[in-house]
């Protein structure tokens, strides 16, 4: 595994590198969740029309500044690079990016990337500024790195689909993959913020993915009910809401039932339509956020 803390070295790699190239960026403190994408990406570096020669697969370690709020603080976000490092030696990553802020961000820059419709709601609405940090560096990187495809977490899924609109507004040339939530055997989604969790908020903390599944349960259920027609949002949604104020030191941050691609808020489960339950609680300072889809599959 090759590995580099500048641009340069990355460009001339790339010159290099079979195509396809698949690019897993990250804020590093991974975990087996980040494993499974490098897994996924690795799959999908193996260029099947050219009789299965291997493309590559790059990772970015990159703690971006400007995704970081005021109230945020930047300095204590987890850098075990070591374990990082093991990580992706263990994985077979050809090429982990790793460059510092000043390698990223020049002193006088003023050019950003602002989303200004599915980055208002949810975490935007409580991180603001926060896709726009998002956005700016990852375009950055899919100019350095100049990847095929790039893979994201279903995890975040405004994320995921702020990224995805980006590209397409963008016209920028990478096919984004969603890879699914990976979790822990009691259903926590995984994150490397579950490690700041107190042990009675981890040992309670499963029941936000176990409220989830209620709610698609309730909802598939309700659809099956009403056929063709559509079926209120108001019901379920106040069901989720239910399931999550009850966990011990639970504090919701939002819940919302969206359109899957636009992020909008629905008034009505139809046929259709891809709906997804999106949820972010806190016990204390740790926020946690997960999802699920409440599309019929019947």
């Amino acid at each position: 595994m090759k590995t580099a803390a500048l641009i340069g070295p990355v460009t001339a790699w790339r010159r290099r590198a079979h195509s396809p190239v698949v690019f897993v960026p990250t804020m590093g403190a991974l975990h087996e969740g980040h494993a499974a994408l490098i897994r996924r990406a690795k799959r999908l570096a193996t260029n099947k029309s050219s009789g299965g020669k291997r493309g590559g697969v790059v990772v970015s370690i990159f703690v971006n500044p400007k995704q970081f709020g005021p109230k945020e603080d930047l300095s204590k976000y987890p850098r075990p690079f070591a374990e990082d490092l093991a990580l992706c030696k263990r994985e077979g990553v050809d090429l982990l990016f790793h460059p510092a802020p000043a390698e990223m961000y020049s002193t006088d820059a003023s050019v950003a990337i602002t989303e200004s419709s599915l980055a208002l709601g949810l975490c935007g609405a409580s991180r603001p500024g926060h896709f726009d940090g998002v956005c700016t560096v990852v375009s950055m990187l899919f100019n350095i790195v100049r990847p095929d495809i790039a893979v994201f977490g279903e995890k975040d899924w405004q994320q995921l689909a702020v990224i995805r609109r980006m590209v397409r507004d963008l016209r920028i040339p990478v096919k984004i993959v969603g890879h699914p939530t990976e979790r822990e055997e009691d259903g926590l989604a995984l994150s490397s913020r579950n490690r700041l969790l107190s042990p009675e908020a981890r040992r309670v903390a499963p029941r936000i993915y176990q409220a989830l599944l209620a709610t698609a349960m309730e909802a598939e259920e309700a659809q099956a009910e009403a056929g063709t027609a559509t079926t209120s949002v108001s019901k379920v949604l106040k069901r989720l809401k239910q399931d999550l104020t009850v966990i011990p030191g639970a504090e919701i941050d939002y819940v919302e039932i969206v359109d899957e691609v636009t992020l909008t808020p629905l008034k009505k489960l139809s046929p259709g339509v891809n709906a997804r339950a999106l949820v972010a609680v806190r016990f204390d300072s740790v926020r946690l956020i997960d999802n699920l889809s409440l599309t019929s599959r019947r």
